[in-house]
């Protein structure tokens, strides 16, 4: 069992260097999800990178499989359900939060504590920032969505101040 759940650990820490790489290249988001390219060429490539980033051997043989079986374009939601089943198994629950500005590693940790508090589980974030959020943050966990932005408070204000435009037109400006 022991030997699973290092497997599976590895694994897991492999999904997440692969997303993160997806992330950030446009050059293998266009490798994977080219179906002109030939699925050897896709296959040596990702066993190339699999090797470079030091995958585990499960890792690897699987990213191979996939290629084989021209599976590839499918790899960003494949990792996505893994992470969703791990969290899933584990009892955690994901929340997405974008703010503003970059969050400081304390205001990460103080932001995870106070949400694992209030839904009594234990929850991991995904952070990202939003410039036009202009201030504040907004926070979704599973369908529900917090929404603590300057941007949405001033949209707010703003439809609360054309919606009532006409309300008042009995009074007048005295001067």
């Amino acid at each position: 069992m022991a030997a699973e759940k290092k497997a599976v650990e590895a694994v897991e820490k492999d999904i997440g260097a692969l997303a993160t790489m997806l992330a950030a290249s446009q050059d293998l988001r266009a490798l994977i999800g080219n179906p002109l390219t030939g699925r050897k060429k896709q296959e040596g490539a990702l066993l190339a990178l699999a090797q470079k980033a030091g995958f585990n051997d499960l890792t690897a043989r699987f990213l191979g499989v996939l290629a084989q079986n021209g599976r590839l374009n499918m790899l960003p939601g494949i990792l996505k359900a893994f992470s969703n089943e791990l969290r899933k198994r584990r009892g955690e629950v994901q929340a997405t939060v974008q703010t503003a500005f970059a969050l400081t590693p304390a205001q990460t940790k103080s932001l995870q504590e106070q949400l694992s508090k209030a839904m009594g589980t234990n929850v991991t974030l995904d952070v990202s920032v939003n410039k036009e959020l202009l201030g504040g943050m907004t926070v979704t966990v599973g369908s529900r969505m917090i929404d603590d932005s300057v941007r949405s408070k001033l949209d707010r204000l703003q439809r609360a101040m054309t919606s009532g435009s006409n309300q008042n037109q009995h009074i007048k400006e005295v001067g």
